[in-house]
């Protein structure tokens, strides 16, 4: 027991260096859904509490990853030609395109903006 809740801070510990909004919700959901799917596989072997723990671990890091790349790939859009944020809840929104004035040039020579 001692063993495998190490193991499961050892994880969570190394899970937190990627911290990208979409990084943070990945550990998350999957820790939670690798330790529902560890715990009952572990639950056929009869050891449903280690199950859990080494699937929380798993799917943290497996969701860990995959939301960085996410994030990443938002990174290398946002260096591109769209500009944006993110927002407190952690979703994109790209920053709105700035319109060109128009105008005209009068006689004298100076622009005028309508």
């Amino acid at each position: 027991m001692k063993t495998t809740l190490l193991a499961l801070l050892s994880t969570v510990s190394l899970v937190s260096c990627a911290t990208g909004p979409n990084a943070q919700t990945g550990s998350v959901l999957g820790a939670l859904g690798g330790a529902a799917v560890g715990g009952i596989i572990g639950n056929q072997s009869g050891r449903g509490l280690e199950g859990a723990a080494i699937g929380a671990g798993l799917g943290a890091l497996g969701g860990n990853a995959l939301g960085n790349s996410r994030d990443q790939q938002n990174s290398r859009y946002q260096q591109g030609q769209q500009q944006g944020y993110y927002d407190n809840q952690g979703r994109w929104h790209p920053a709105p395109q700035q319109q060109q004035q128009q105008g005209y040039y009068d006689r004298n020579g100076n622009y005028r903006y309508y």
